[in-house]
C-alpha cells in the first residue's frame, strides 16, 4: 500500500541537451530556464508532483557527462545523487542518440540506487526510424524501469509519473558486466537499437546541421555572421519595438493626464500630485514604455537559444576568448549577460577552475544587459535620430570588447599562463519550441515588471524626495535640494567626460540600484513624467541642448552607462559567487575607472573632431 504520509525524493540526472529540464518542467509545471548549452541549470532546482494522495520532491541537477566531479556542475550533481534521502534516480537519456547518453547511465548504475531510465525525445527517434527494444534494454541495465517519453510533445509523462510513485518498481539494478562503460554501451546499442531501412528522414536534420555549420561556424565568415545576426536582432528591437511602443505611449499619455486631472479635482495637495506624477509615474511609467523593445530582444535571444545556435557562438569565440586565457565556454555566461548580469555571473560556475571563474565574473558586467537598453533607446533616439539603432548596437560591440579586455587584464595580473581547451557539444539545429520560447520571454518580462514595481518604484520615490527636500525642509528650487548638493560633489569628476551637470550625476548614481533607474532619474530630476513620449523627449532635448549637451555628450553618457558599476543585484551575485569582499570591491573600482576613462576619451576626442 502506498504511503501517503511520506514524500518521495527523486533526483533527475542526464547529459546536457537531453531535454532533462524540459521534462522536469513538464512534470512539475515549473518555469525554469531551458537552453541548448551546458550549465543553464547551475544549481539543483526543486519541484513537486502529486498523485493519489502522495507527493514527490523532484530535484533537477545540472547536465553532466560523467560523475568525475571536475567542474562545479558535476560536483553539484554528484553531491545530490549521493545524498541518503534521494530514493530514486530518474536518468534522462536522449533516445535519438542513446549511445552518447549510456556512458552516464552506466556510471549512475554503479551508485546502486533505484533508478528509472526516461528515454526522452522519442518523437525525434521515431522521425529517424530508430526503434529501441525497451524490454531488452531494461534487462541489459539490470532490470531497471525504462520509460519512453517526449517532453516536447508531453507524451509518456503519465507512465513516468506512475513509475516514480510505484514503489514496487523501486529495485536496485542487478549486477551486470559493465566495467568498461564505452564497450558495454556499444554492446547495448548493438542489441537494443535498430533503424528501419525504409526511413531516411532521420538524416535530414543531421544533413541540415552539417550544411548550416559549414557556413555558421566557418573560420572566416562565422564571426561576421554572428555580428550580423546580432545587428539584425537590434534592428528589429528598435524598428518593431518602436512600432508597438507608439501605442503604449498614447495610452500612457491619456492615463497620465487622467491621473493628474483626477488628483486636482479631488483637492489633493500639489506636493502629493508631484510625487505621484513627477515621481512614481515618471519613474515607473517611463520604464514600462520600453517593454515592447525588450520583448523583441528577449524573443530574438530565446529563438537563438532554443535553435541550438548559442553553443556555436562559444565555438566561434574560442580563439577570441583565448586572448584572455579562457576557452570559448566562458563566452556562454557573457552571452547570458545580454539579458541580465545576475544569471550570467551564476553561469560562470560551469567553468572548470576558480581562476577562470573569477576572470569570467570580472568580464560579465561589461556585457550590455537589457536594463541598459532604455538608456540607449532614449538618448540615441534623441541625439542620433535615424542612426539610433547603429549607435545603440555599438554599445553591445564595445561591451564585448571591454569584457574580453577585462578578462585579459586579470589574466596578466594573475600571471596565469595556462591554455584553455574547449570541449563542448554542438547540438543539432532544431525548430524553436514555441512553448519554450514564450516561457523564456514571459519569465524575463516578469522579472522586468517586478523590478519596475519594486526597485524602480523605490528609486523614483527616493529621487523625488531628494529633489524636493533640502537642509531647510521642502525645497522651493531644485538647486536647494539634497539631490543638487550630492550631484554637485560629483560634477568636478564627471565634467571631463562631458557629464558636468548635477542632474546627470544623480541619475547615474541612481543607476547603481538598477540601470533602468537612469531614465527614471532624468524623468524625475527634470520633471518630465512623459519623458518617453515625443513631447517629453523634445523637452529633454531642449533642456540638455540649452546646457551645451550634444550627441558627443550623449555617446559619452551611453559609454559610461555601459561600463560603470553594475546594479546592486549583480554586485551581490559577484560577492556570493566569489566569496571575496576584496575581489568585489576591486571589480567595482576597476569598472568605475574604466567607465570614466572611456567616457573622457570619447568626449574629448569627439569634441576635437566635431
Amino acid at each position: 500500500m502506498r504511503n501517503a504520509e511520506k514524500s518521495i525524493t527523486v533526483c533527475f540526472a542526464g547529459n546536457p541537451n537531453c531535454g532533462k529540464t524540459t521534462l522536469f518542467n513538464a512534470l512539475t509545471g515549473a518555469r525554469h530556464k531551458v537552453g541548448n548549452w551546458p550549465g543553464v541549470t547551475v544549481e539543483r532546482i526543486e519541484g513537486t508532483i502529486r498523485c493519489e494522495g502522495m507527493s514527490a520532491r523532484l530535484l533537477d541537477t545540472p547536465g553532466i557527462y560523467s560523475l568525475t566531479s571536475y567542474s562545479i556542475e558535476e560536483q553539484v550533481t554528484s553531491r545530490c545523487l549521493a545524498e541518503d534521502n534521494v530514493e530514486v534516480i530518474v536518468n534522462v537519456a536522449d533516445a535519438s542518440a542513446l549511445e552518447r547518453s549510456l556512458y552516464l547511465t552506466l556510471q549512475l548504475l554503479k551508485l546502486k540506487k533505484p533508478m528509472i531510465l526516461a528515454l526522452n525525445m522519442m518523437d525525434l527517434a521515431e522521425e529517424r526510424g530508430i526503434h529501441i527494444d525497451c524490454e531488452r534494454l531494461s534487462t541489459m541495465l539490470g532490470h531497471i524501469s525504462v520509460i519512453p517519453v517526449s517532453a516536447k510533445n508531453r507524451t509518456g509523462l503519465d507512465a513516468l509519473t506512475d513509475a516514480v510513485f510505484d514503489r514496487r518498481r523501486y529495485r536496485r539494478p542487478d549486477s551486470v558486466a559493465f566495467r568498461e562503460e564505452y564497450s558495454y554501451a556499444e554492446k547495448i546499442v548493438h542489441e537494443c537499437v535498430s533503424r528501419r531501412p525504409d526511413r531516411e528522414a532521420g538524416e535530414e536534420s543531421l544533413c541540415f546541421t552539417d550544411r548550416a555549420d559549414r557556413l555558421l561556424t566557418h573560420e572566416i565568415w562565422g564571426v561576421p555572421i554572428f555580428f550580423g545576426i546580432m545587428a539584425l536582432v537590434f534592428f528589429l528591437t528598435f524598428s518593431v519595438g518602436d512600432f508597438f511602443k507608439e501605442y503604449l505611449e498614447e495610452a500612457f499619455a491619456v492615463f497620465l493626464q487622467a491621473a493628474r486631472s483626477f488628483l486636482k479635482q479631488t483637492g489633493t495637495d500639489p506636493r502629493l500630485i508631484s510625487l505621484v506624477t513627477d515621481g512614481i509615474f515618471a519613474g515607473v511609467g517611463g520604464i514600462l514604455l520600453f517593454l515592447p523593445n525588450l520583448v523583441i530582444l528577449f524573443f530574438a535571444l530565446a529563438i537563438l537559444e532554443d535553435s541550438g545556435y548559442m553553443a556555436r557562438i562559444a565555438w566561434l569565440m574560442n580563439e577570441t576568448m583565448g586572448l584572455a586565457g579562457l576557452s570559448g565556454k566562458a563566452f556562454l555566461p557573457m552571452v547570458l549577460g545580454f539579458g541580465c548580469s545576475v544569471p550570467a555571473v551564476l553561469a560562470a560556475r560551469t567553468l572548470d577552475n576558480e581562476a577562470d571563474r573569477k576572470k569570467t565574473i570580472a568580464a560579465v558586467p561589461f556585457m550590455s544587459c537589457s536594463a541598459r537598453l532604455p538608456v540607449y533607446v532614449l538618448f540615441s533616439g534623441i541625439f542620433f535620430k535615424d542612426y539610433a539603432a547603429p549607435a545603440a548596437y555599438s554599445m553591445y560591440v564595445i561591451g564585448l570588447a571591454a569584457a574580453v579586455a577585462a578578462a585579459r587584464i586579470l589574466h596578466v595580473a594573475r600571471k596565469d599562463g595556462s591554455e584553455q581547451a574547449l570541449l563542448i557539444e554542438l547540438p543539432e539545429y532544431r525548430s524553436p519550441d514555441a512553448c519554450t520560447v514564450l516561457l523564456s520571454v514571459r519569465e524575463r518580462v516578469r522579472e522586468y515588471l517586478m523590478k519596475a514595481g519594486t526597485t524602480i518604484f523605490l528609486a523614483s520615490v527616493i529621487l523625488w524626495f531628494l529633489m524636493n527636500m533640502g537642509p531647510s525642509g521642502f525645497a522651493e528650487h531644485a538647486t536647494d535640494s539634497f539631490a543638487a548638493a550630492l550631484g554637485k560633489l560629483l560634477v568636478p569628476v564627471l565634467r571631463p567626460a562631458g557629464l558636468g551637470n548635477w542632474q546627470t550625476a544623480v541619475a547615474l548614481l541612481s543607476g547603481v540600484l538598477a540601470k533602468e533607474a537612469i531614465v527614471s532619474g532624468f524623468a524625475v530630476l527634470y520633471g518630465i513624467p512623459d519623458i518617453n513620449l515625443p513631447a517629453g523627449m523634445a523637452k529633454l532635448e531642449r533642456i540638455l541642448t540649452e546646457s551645451g549637451f550634444t550627441f558627443v555628450n550623449a555617446y559619452a553618457l551611453m559609454i559610461f552607462c555601459l561600463l560603470y558599476t553594475p546594479c546592486i543585484a549583480a554586485i551581490a551575485a559577484v560577492k556570493k559567487e566569489t566569496g571575496s569582499t576584496g575581489f568585489t570591491a576591486g571589480m567595482i573600482i576597476f569598472q568605475l575607472l574604466a567607465a570614466w576613462i572611456a567616457a573622457v576619451i570619447v568626449y574629448q576626442a569627439g569634441s576635437l573632431i566635431f
